[in-house]
């Protein structure tokens, strides 16, 4: 080979050391010419460099220019491994690899699937990954940088492994793809690093990893090079989960900000108190507010910069694992809310990634959400397209997540979304729709269910958007199912009137199921509605605080029944009169009060019930699983319904619920039911009040054939104010606790065990004992611990 001329290597090494060429490796690192084998390093500040080669030779470089050493070694006609020995100038020679001997880490295949945005493990090529590479000289460990930034003049990684001195690390950009990589030896694990990028303006930008897998701590904005260790205990539950079908199964979650359910809390401290509460009270899954790294706290997660790497606030990726390992293991799903809809502005982050737009898109019109101050995403881009896809599955499969919560689809669904006339720009149609978004939506949805059976994905959508959880393939968006927003506040508007003017807004509940069976719905009492001034959901409720329980008590026991799965956000589970701060722990003190000790009860109740009686869950999206009994009564301000398992309604579990939202009881009400033989009331909130209101839990009934409610039989039953009951069945073999219709059942003991400091100063009294007191949790924090 011809040796490359001087002024051209002169003019390569300038461009080099002003941070502006892109093929650092075609002039560092080791090249056969026709003299011999050359060696070319960087190290800038060095007293002198020799190399030793895998043979034994070793060869004295000779200062060239700006930091740059090279010498050749006359008549070797192949490449060899070899070391660098350095003196900086201490009197001894440091051992070092060099990182230009390396063939690039990205191979052909995967920068094709890069290129065409069809990489769907993308974070397995780009991001830093720790390799080991074997030699004569022994293996090699590092770490492989690789970042997609295609308009970048150049790249260089800078970290605490190199004095954040950008000279010392240029990166390579791989022919077309827009991939710049470089693997440095002896970084690992722990290391911080960002990428100095000279970007299309000629700016100079320093810029965390988008595939970074772990940060530092905020308010820190550092990458951290993480390589996985967590060894999975849950083989039982995953192969569970891709024989299941969540859609028709039991999911009752538990909503959990993570900062303020117990604040102080690591992710393995999580894995202990968390799950033993979760477990506790019942509930089939939690849902996880965005963990995802984000720099502001008081965003909740919802303006994401780290999209690959759990928030380092609570402990490490593998710490993260262990949480939902642990959650697993107790038989717990975990669902994460993920955010592609937007993105926040900051500098050292994805914004204008290489000096021009280029995972936002760049007309504001399109890239700029005014609502929320930050960019969308350039859903038509393929490559950014592929970054949330591969993001999406990246949570599922590594970190065996079982569904993900999309939020805000409506602001990605239309283009309009929060914008006057003349701020927004049409399709190709000239319509409204965000065609590129709906495609972003449809194949993160086609790809997760294909490769990961049995998840869920979920949509908060605000609208009426069509086939929100129709499949793909029929031009559906391909969700599994779908917050019901129309539930929720038509609901929480009718918690709030006074009971004597229920009467005046009685459709409020009923229109819900107008439109139930549509999509396959999810019925959200979520963070939002207990915030920002909305008030907590006790204090939705009027009257005084035993008719606020009573209220909140009975609402629970609806929802529970009502077609849909449910979602409670954390401290609704006890009734907490404050609205959610996230600077603070939950009010945990409150479980020391009668009162809402019965609240959480109820709700550990309610999710024993719903467990056992597949009528609740099994058809929550057809027809066949829902019936009136009367859904007009108004001037009562009572429901009545029946949920089915069966679709023929001939077999299977049958659960009817009834519901006296009045103030006012109803003596010897009539309920209409489907079969004869004898039928057990298996809820009735009305046990749960501090004052002793006497249950009817357990009480069996005998239907009379006597044809009500449009059915066959009936029951007879008591309701008083503000109360919820549940009636199913006796099944065969099934010993009664309560023989014949008595309606004078003590009250249900669910009274807290006493704290060991007080938390009032006037006493509650305790209601009389019938049946076992159910335990409170161990992990229960008392106000000590809040403390």
């Amino acid at each position: 080979m011809t040796p490359t001329p001087a002024h051209e290597v002169s003019g390569a090494i300038n461009a080099l050391i002003h941070g502006r060429h892109q093929q650092p490796h075609d002039l560092l690192g080791q090249h056969l010419e026709a003299d011999g084998l050359r060696v070319r390093a960087m190290r800038p500040m060095a007293a002198t460099v020799r190399v030793r080669f895998a043979d034994g030779e070793e060869l004295t470089l000779e200062h060239e220019a700006e930091g740059v050493w090279t010498a050749v070694r006359p008549g070797v006609t192949e490449t060899m491994d070899y070391r660098l020995l350095v003196d900086w100038g201490d009197g001894y020679e440091h051992v070092q690899d060099d990182p230009y001997r390396f063939a690039p880490t990205l191979g052909e295949i995967d920068l094709h699937l890069v290129g065409e945005g069809r990489h769907e493990q993308l974070w397995t090529v780009l991001g830093a990954r720790v390799h080991e590479y074997p030699g004569p000289l022994g293996t090699v460990r590092g770490t492989s940088f690789a970042v997609w930034a295609p308009r970048a003049k150049a790249v260089r990684v800078v970290g605490d492994f190199n004095g954040w001195d950008g000279h010392v690390h240029p990166m390579r950009l791989i022919g077309s793809s827009g991939v710049w990589e470089l693997f440095i030896p002896d970084v690992g694990e722990g290391a911080v690093y960002k990428y100095e990028i000279r970007g299309a303006d000629d700016i100079v930008r320093t810029k965390a990893d988008p595939m970074a897998r772990r940060t530092e701590v905020p308010p820190r904005t550092g990458s951290v090079v993480d390589e996985a260790r967590h060894e999975w205990g849950d083989s039982d539950w995953m192969t569970a989960r891709a024989q299941s079908n969540p859609h028709s199964g039991p999911m009752s979650t538990y909503e959990v900000h993570l900062g303020s359910w117990r604040q102080g809390l690591s992710y393995r401290e999580l894995a202990e108190h968390l799950v033993n509460y979760v477990t506790d009270l019942g509930f089939t899954h939690v849902e996880f507010l965005p963990v995802m790294e984000h720099p502001y706290g008081p965003s909740w997660g919802y303006q994401v910069t780290g999209y690959y790497a759990p928030t380092s606030r609570f402990g490490t990726p593998d710490e993260f694992k262990y949480l939902v390992d642990a959650l697993h293991r107790a038989g717990i799903g975990v669902i994460l809310d993920w955010v592609p809809g937007h993105f926040p502005r900051d500098e050292w982050a994805l914004a204008r990634f290489d000096g021009l737009p280029l995972y936002e898109h760049p007309d504001p019109r399109r890239g700029d959400q005014p609502d929320w101050g930050t960019h969308i995403f350039d859903f038509g881009r393929l490559e950014v397209r592929n970054f949330l896809v591969a993001n999406a599955l990246y949570w599922l499969e590594e970190f065996h997540v079982d569904g993900l919560r999309v939020d805000a689809v409506a602001s990605m669904l239309y283009l309009d979304y929060s914008r006057k006339d003349g701020e927004w720009l049409p399709n190709v149609h000239g319509g409204r729709e965000h065609l590129e978004a709906i495609g972003l939506l449809q194949e993160t949805n086609a790809t997760a269910y294909k490769r990961v059976p049995g998840i869920v994905t979920i949509a908060e959508e605000s609208t009426s958007w069509p086939g929100v959880t129709k499949a793909t393939s029929e031009g559906g968006l391909g969700f599994g199912l779908k917050w019901n927003m129309g539930w929720m506040n038509d609901s929480l508007r009718y918690l709030g009137e006074n009971p004597y003017n229920r009467q005046h807004h009685h459709g409020l509940l009923t229109f819900a199921l107008m439109y139930a069976f549509s999509e396959n719905y999810l019925l959200p009492i979520s963070h939002d509605e207990v915030v920002h001034g909305k008030g907590s959901l006790v204090n939705k409720a009027p009257g005084n605080r035993t008719d606020q329980l009573a209220t909140v008590r009975a609402f629970l026991a609806y929802m529970w029944a009502h077609p849909g799965k449910q979602l409670l956000f954390m401290g609704c589970e006890f009734a907490q009169p404050s609205e959610w701060a996230d600077g603070k722990s939950l009010d945990w003190w409150l479980l020391d009060q009668p009162a809402h000790y019965r609240v959480h009860n109820l709700v550990k109740e309610l999710n024993r019930v719903y467990r056992e009686h597949p009528a609740l869950w099994a058809l929550d999206s057809q027809p066949a699983g829902f019936e009136w009994l009367d859904a007009d009564d108004n001037t009562g301000n009572t429901y009545s319904f029946v949920r089915f398992s069966e679709p023929s309604r001939q077999g299977g579990d049958v659960v009817a619920c009834v519901v006296n939202f009045g103030g006012d009881p109803k003596e010897w009400l009539r309920v209409g039911v489907p079969f004869g033989g004898r039928w057990r009331v298996v809820l009735d909130t009305s046990g749960y009040d501090q004052h002793g209101t006497p249950s009817q839990a357990d009480l069996v009934l005998d239907a009379v054939e006597e044809g009500w409610n449009n059915q066959p039989f009936h029951v007879v039953v008591r309701l008083a104010g503000l109360t919820a009951i549940y009636l199913a069945p006796v099944v065969d073999g099934e010993v009664p606790q309560a023989e014949d219709a008595h309606l004078d059942a003590g009250p249900v003991d669910t009274a807290p065990p006493k704290s060991d400091s007080p938390v009032d100063e006037q006493p509650v009294a305790e209601p009389p004992a019938v049946n076992p007191a159910v335990a409170r949790p161990s992990t229960t924090p008392t106000e000590e611990d809040d403390r």
